[in-house]
C-alpha cells in the first residue's frame, strides 16, 4: 500500500509539473506576442512620425524655395532711363535708389566691387515691408536672416553689434519692420562708401555718354 501511495503521488507531481510548464510556456508565448505587437506598433508609430516630419520638412523647404525663387530678380524691369534721369542720379542717392533703372545700374557697379549683397539685402527688406500675410512675413524674415545676417552666409552684410542685437530680439516675433535698423545702416553705408565711386565709374560715365549721344542725334 505504501509503495502504491508513493507511486500515485509521483504521478500527481508529474502531472502538476507538466501543467505548470505548459502554463508558463503559453504565458511566455503570450508575452512575446504582446512584446512583438508592442514593438511592431512602436516601429509603425516611429515610421509614421518620421514620415509626417519628413513631409513637413519637405513642405517647408518647398515653401522656402518658392519664396526665394519669387524674390529679387537679377535685373528689375524698367523703361530705359532718360538723360535727365541719369543726371538726377548724380545729384541725389535717394533719386538713384527710388528708380528701378537706377538700382539696376548701381547693382551692376556693386557686382564689380563684390558688394551686391548690400543692395540685395536692402531690396529684400523693401519687399518684406509690402507683405501682409503673417506666415509669409515669418518665412521671409527667416530667409533674410539666413541669407544676409547669419555669420555663416557668404552674403553676410556688415552690421554693428547693436543692430545685430536688435535683429535677434525682433526675430522672436518677426514683422515687416524686423530689419529696419539694419536696412538704414546698409543704406547709409552704400550712400557714403559705394555711391561716390559709382559716380566716377565707367558704368555711370558710359551710360551718361550713350544717352547724351542719343539725345544729340534725335
Amino acid at each position: 500500500m505504501g509503495s502504491e501511495r508513493m507511486e500515485m503521488r509521483k504521478r500527481q507531481m508529474s502531472v502538476h509539473q507538466e501543467t505548470v510548464s505548459s502554463s508558463q510556456a503559453q504565458q511566455g508565448v503570450g508575452n512575446r506576442g504582446s512584446n512583438a505587437c508592442c514593438f511592431c506598433w512602436c516601429c509603425c508609430c516611429s515610421c509614421s512620425c518620421l514620415t509626417v516630419r519628413n513631409q513637413e520638412d519637405e513642405r517647408t523647404r518647398r515653401s522656402s524655395n518658392e519664396i526665394r525663387g519669387a524674390g529679387i530678380p537679377n535685373c528689375e524691369e524698367s523703361p530705359t532711363p532718360t538723360l535727365e534721369d541719369v543726371y538726377s542720379w548724380g545729384q541725389s542717392f535717394d533719386k538713384l535708389m527710388t528708380t528701378p533703372a537706377g538700382r539696376n545700374a548701381f547693382r551692376e557697379f556693386l557686382r564689380t566691387e563684390f558688394s551686391e549683397e548690400n543692395m540685395l539685402f536692402w531690396m529684400a527688406c523693401e519687399d518684406l515691408k509690402k507683405e501682409a500675410n503673417k506666415n509669409v512675413i515669418e518665412e521671409k524674415a527667416r530667409l533674410i536672416y539666413e541669407d544676409y545676417i547669419s555669420i555663416l552666409s557668404p552674403k553676410e552684410v556688415s552690421l554693428d553689434s547693436r543692430v545685430r542685437e536688435v535683429i535677434n530680439r525682433n526675430m522672436l516675433e518677426p514683422s515687416q519692420h524686423t530689419f529696419d535698423d539694419a536696412q538704414l545702416q546698409i543704406y547709409t553705408l552704400m550712400h557714403r562708401d559705394s555711391y561716390p565711386r559709382f559716380m566716377n565709374s565707367a558704368i555711370y560715365k558710359n551710360l551718361l555718354q550713350t544717352l547724351s549721344e542719343t539725345t544729340a542725334e534725335s
